[in-house]
């Protein structure tokens, strides 16, 4: 049997024939393509023995049936054929050819999802010997693996795999792995705020690499849901795509493009509405508005200005966020994509949000006057890839009943464990955080709910420490106990000096 562990050390071999050569943010992509085309290739085989066998050899019966599978191969895209030639010149421009193959066959479902990788690139391989010995090394690695469906102890396995090396990748780039990966803590914390329930629509609109809404579809144990995302990176929208069909999650539609100048979830002309929405978007984006631009009039300084009007969708009527911090552009493009009955958000930002002023703080103020804001959670520091700063949660709600905020500071020592370059949220911290948000309740130095006329009082500033005092008082000193053990360690060092004199003494010294 395969196991999880021997897909991850394989996958973890395969990249010695690209470090040195090729940054990880590259190399992932050519990984983790390789890869899926090893498990299609496996399954596809496996099936197509299980008909052979099932029609006894009725080659008609066999095609018939395959043309009912998931998805489609055709001999020159099989792992197999591409590990036959590997020793061949073009072999990169074969396994080019066969990822093209594998998108017109299944253009349904994996459209374009090869369209940002070539194999057969001189910039990344260098020359074509060189390039031809990787690519002969890289197939050698995977042929070790057995990804037939038989061979897999379970159907989660090649699923968690891919996600683990897409973890590993990321802790690997450093600031860019934050570009297309959450950590897994963090996005159990978020999805389990929000209850994601059967029939929901589920939706992130910076998907990264799909790992929010697939632990949201999780949560859904009978998998009725329908999952959306979108994401603007090319390379990160592939990675997602494949991730949802790695999954099973075949009905998951992942559009690619810019979120907030070229939203896609549009229905009627209108934005659709999610019963969920889920998101950890770039930490304070600059420059969001300039897909908006283009259609803005010049003002008296000759400059093109971001404005409510540019918005067909009438997201920003509310207050149009700084140019050079996006955060509240994202925040409020989730809003209105959010159910007015249901609808319930959580989204990661930086702290920036709870207290920056000018148009954000008008914003913020609106969303807590429309009640619209449910909680405001702090999170440890460095939890995240690419930043070490701490950041938090703002769970928001359509429909609220009660018009107060509850705040929870899990920031402190004690609710995270200390990791050698990254912290880490345990079960019992999430659990923590859940439980406390769930039962709304103020807890000593850890949790406030506050009410709308204590906000106001704030000036709709949400900064956490002006709802949860974390101060921990010092310890009282005792004057006369201090002079007594000054008075002690005098009397003890006078009694060494005294010996010191008397030994000295003794040798005439």
């Amino acid at each position: 049997m395969t196991t999880r562990k021997d897909i991850e050390q394989v996958l973890w071999n395969a990249c010695d024939s690209f470090r040195g050569k090729i940054d990880s943010s590259r190399y992932k992509d050519y990984i983790l393509s390789m890869l899926f085309v090893k498990y299609l290739s496996d399954v596809s085989k496996e099936r197509r023995e299980e008909y052979v066998k099932q029609y006894d050899g009725d080659i008609r019966r066999v095609e018939r049936a395959m043309s009912r599978e998931r998805f489609a191969m055709d001999e020159q895209s099989t792992f197999d054929f591409l590990y036959a030639n590997r020793n061949d010149a073009e072999i990169g421009q074969k396994i080019n050819v066969a990822l093209n193959h594998i998108e017109e066959h299944n253009s349904g479902k994996l459209r374009n999802v090869f369209r940002a990788i070539d194999f057969n690139s001189q910039v990344d391989f260098g020359d074509p010997k060189e390039k031809n010995a990787t690519l002969r090394n890289l197939l050698e690695d995977f042929n070790a693996l057995d990804l037939r469906p038989s061979q897999l102890g379970s159907s989660d396995i090649i699923g968690d795999a891919y996600e683990y090396m897409i973890a590993m990748f990321a802790s690997d780039a450093g600031k860019k792995g934050g570009e297309f990966f959450t950590p897994s803590q963090v996005s159990e914390l978020v999805v389990s705020l929000v209850h994601p329930q059967e029939n929901d629509r589920i939706y992130d609109p910076t998907c990264g690499s799909g790992g929010l809404l697939l632990k949201a579809y999780k949560k859904v144990h009978s998998g009725k849901a329908a999952i959306y995302g979108q994401e603007k990176n090319q390379q990160t929208w592939a990675l997602c795509t494949m991730n949802m069909f790695l999954h099973s999650v075949d009905d998951a539609r992942i559009w690619q493009g810019d979120t907030l100048s070229n939203p896609q979830n549009i229905e009627s002309d209108a934005l659709m509405k999610f019963q969920v929405v889920v998101s950890n978007p770039p930490f304070s984006l600059d420059k969001w508005d300039s897909g908006f631009l283009s259609e803005a009039e010049l003002d008296s300084k000759g400059k093109k200005k971001m404005s409510a009007e540019l918005d067909p969708y009438h997201r920003f009527d509310w207050g149009v966020p700084p140019t050079s911090k996006g955060d509240y552009a994202f925040v409020l493009h989730m809003l209105s994509s959010l159910d007015a009955e249901n609808g319930r958000m959580a989204v990661v930002l930086p702290h920036g949000v709870l207290f920056r002023g000018a148009s954000e703080g008008k914003i913020r103020r609106q969303l807590v006057e429309m009640n619209l804001l449910d909680a405001v959670i702090g999170l440890p520091a460095n939890l995240f890839y690419g930043t070490g700063i701490p950041a938090c949660i703002l769970v928001f709600k359509k429909n609220r009943a009660r018009r107060d905020v509850l705040f929870i500071d899990a920031s402190g020592d004690g609710n995270f464990e200390k990791g050698k370059n990254q912290n880490i949220l345990r079960d019992s911290d999430i659990a923590r955080i859940v439980s406390t948000y769930e039962a709304r309740k103020t807890v000593d130095k850890y949790s406030h709910v506050a009410s709308f006329d204590e906000i106001k009082e704030n000036d709709f500033n949400l900064n956490i420490p002006r709802y949860v005092d974390t101060f921990e008082e010092e310890e009282l000193v005792d004057i006369d106990e201090v002079k007594q053990n000054i008075a002690n360690i005098e009397a003890e060092l006078a009694q060494v000096q005294a010996q010191m004199a008397k030994y000295l003494e003794e040798l005439g010294l």
